[in-house]
C-alpha cells in the first residue's frame, strides 16, 4: 500500500469509528529513513543524558541535575507546558561494599553490591556462617533455628526469556528475601544477582522491609561469585557427610561482610512533564512515560534513558507531522527504581483527570517484537489499526492483556486503558542494574525500530475519537 492510500485508509477508518476524529498525520518515517537522514533523536537524548549527567540515584543531587537537564532539553525541542513537579521521598545512599569467604577454605574476595534499603553492617563489618537456601520459597519454609544468627544466602539462577518473565519469580529473593530472613533472626542476607550474565558485575535493586521488621544488611553477589560460594558450600557439606572417615569435624562456610549504606531522610525528587497540545482541548490526553532516575552503578542507558529517548522522539515526530487531535503528555518520572515514587506522585496529582490511554517504555532498547492491548471494546478499530500497521514492522499481536509499566501502574489499576509495546528482553537482564548499563550496549538500529513503532502507535492514538477512547 502506498503512503497516500494508507493515509486515506486510516482516515476513513477513524471517521467511520468515531465520527469526529481528525485525519491522522502522515505515516511516521521508517527506520531506514531515520538512518538515511541521520535523524536519531532517541539516540541523541540517551547519549546526552548518560554523558552529561550519568548515574541518577533518586533523591540525590545527580537526579536533581537530571531534572534541570530534562526541562531544558524538552523546552529546546519545542514541547509545551514543560514543568517539574516535585515531591519528597525517603532517600537511601550507597556506602562501602566488601565481601569475602573466610572459611573453611582459603579466604577469597567476592564481587558484591548493596541492595537498595539495605541496612549497614557498621564500619567494622560482620562475620557469620552461611545458611544456604536454593530459593526464596525454601527460605520462607525454613524453621527459624536454621536461620537465626547467620548470613542467609539465596541461590536462584534466573534464565533468559524474550519477555523477561522470570523476573517476577526469581526477583522475590531480592524484593522480599531480606524481610523474610530478618523475621527469622538472620544477621544479613546475600542473594545471587537477579541477572542472566556470567560477569563479575553484581546487580543492585531495591529490597523492602515491612513495617515493624528490623532492616538488615542485604547484598547481591555477581553470578560467578555466587557460583564460587555454592561450590564451597557443597564441598563443605560433603566434608561434613564424611567427617567420621576424615577424623575431624569440618567447619561451616563463613563470610565477612561490609556494607555501609545509610538512609538520609526525606529529600526532593520530581517528575518532568511536557506536552504536545492537541487541536481539541476537551479530548482526554494520551500519556507516555519513562523514568528519569537510575541506579548508581552504571549510567542508566538501557534503564531508562533509552525509554525516555524513545517516547520523546516519537512525540516529536508526531508533533512535526501536524497537530494531533488529542494532547500527548510526556512523563519523565522520578524515583522509579527505589519505589515508584514518581508514578505515585503523578497519580496523586493527576489521577482524577481523564486519560485516554497510557503507555510506558522501560525495558531497554532492543526491538519491539509484540504488541499487547488492554482497551475498551469501543477501541476495537484503534486496536486493529495499530496491529495492522505494526505487522509491517514484524511486530506480532499478543493474546494476553497489556499490563502497563510501573510509572503508569496506578493509572492502569484505576481503569485507564493501556498498550504494551513489548521489547525483546533476551539480553536485558545481562545488564539490568549493573555497572554494565552503559551507552555502548544500545544498538542504534534497534533503537530506531522502537521509535518507528512508538510513532506509528502514538499517531493513531492521538488521532482517535471520543467514541473510541475515553
Amino acid at each position: 500500500m502506498t503512503n497516500s492510500l494508507r493515509i486515506l485508509a486510516l482516515a476513513s477508518a477513524a471517521l467511520v469509528a468515531g465520527g469526529a476524529a481528525a485525519i491522522p498525520p502522515p505515516p511516521p518515517p521508517t527506520a531506514a529513513q531515520l538512518a538515511e537522514r541521520g535523524d536519531d533523536l532517541a539516540w541523541s537524548i540517551t547519549e546526552d543524558l548518560t554523558t552529561e549527567i550519568g548515574p541518577r540515584l533518586a533523591g540525590t543531587e545527580a537526579e536533581s541535575a537530571a531534572r534541570r537537564w530534562a526541562v531544558a532539553r524538552l523546552q529546546a525541542m519545542g514541547f509545551a507546558n514543560v514543568r517539574e513537579e516535585q515531591f519528597l521521598m525517603p532517600t537511601w545512599v550507597r556506602g562501602d561494599e566488601e565481601a569475602s569467604l573466610i572459611g573453611p577454605f582459603q579466604p577469597q574476595k567476592l564481587a558484591i553490591t548493596a541492595l537498595g534499603n539495605s541496612a549497614s553492617t557498621g564500619p567494622k563489618g560482620i562475620e557469620g556462617d552461611i545458611a544456604y537456601f536454593p530459593s526464596y520459597d525454601a527460605l520462607a519454609a525454613a524453621p527459624d533455628t536454621q536461620v537465626r544468627g547467620k548470613i542467609v544466602f539465596i541461590d536462584h539462577q534466573m534464565e533468559r526469556a524474550q519477555d523477561g518473565s522470570g523476573y517476577g519469580q526469581y526477583g522475590r529473593g531480592r524484593f522480599i528475601g531480606a524481610n523474610a530472613a530478618s523475621k527469622k533472626g538472620a544477621i544479613a542476607v546475600v542473594i545471587r544477582s537477579i541477572g542472566t550474565d556470567n560477569h563479575r558485575t553484581p546487580h543492585t535493586g531495591g529490597t523492602n522491609f515491612e513495617a515493624g521488621v528490623t532492616p538488615i544488611p542485604a547484598g547481591a553477589l555477581s553470578n560467578p561469585d555466587a557460583d564460587q560460594l555454592v561450590r564451597q558450600w557443597k564441598r563443605a557439606q560433603a566434608m561434613r557427610t564424611n567427617e567420621n572417615e576424615m577424623g575431624y569435624t569440618p567447619e561451616a562456610v563463613r563470610m565477612k561482610l561490609l556494607l555501609t549504606p545509610k538512609q538520609v531522610g526525606q529529600q526532593h525528587s520530581g517528575n518532568v512533564i511536557a506536552e504536545v497540545p492537541g487541536s481539541d482541548p476537551a479530548a482526554s490526553p494520551v500519556i507516555i512515560a519513562c523514568h528519569l532516575d537510575s541506579w548508581d552503578l552504571g549510567t542508566g542507558a538501557i534503564d531508562d534513558a533509552a525509554g525516555c529517548g524513545i517516547i520523546t522522539a516519537a512525540a516529536k515526530h508526531v508533533m512535526s507531522s501536524g497537530q494531533p487531535r488529542r494532547t500527548i503528555r510526556i512523563l519523565w518520572a522520578g524515583a522509579e527504581e527505589v519505589g515508584v515514587f514518581g508514578g505515585k506522585a503523578y497519580f496523586d496529582k493527576h489521577g482524577t483527570e481523564k486519560h485516554a490511554v497510557a503507555l510506558e517504555s522501560d525495558f531497554g532498547a532492543d526491538r519491539v517484537w509484540r504488541v499487547d492491548f488492554k482497551l475498551p471494546a469501543s477501541a476495537k478499530g484503534v486496536e486493529d489499526r495499530i496491529a495492522a500497521e505494526l505487522a509491517g514492522l514484524g511486530i506480532v499481536r499478543g493474546k494476553d492483556p497489556a499490563g502497563g509499566g510501573a510509572d503508569i501502574g496506578a493509572l492502569v489499576k484505576a481503569g485507564v486503558p493501556t498498550i504494551d509495546l513489548q521489547q525483546d528482553g533476551t539480553r536485558y537482564f545481562d545488564l539490568h542494574h549493573t555497572p554494565d548499563d552503559t551507552l555502548d550496549k544500545i544498538d542504534p538500529a534497534q533503537l530506531r525500530q522502537n521509535v518507528v513503532a512508538w510513532t506509528t502507535t502514538l499517531a493513531i492514538l492521538a488521532g482517535s475519537s471520543d467514541a473510541e477512547l475515553p
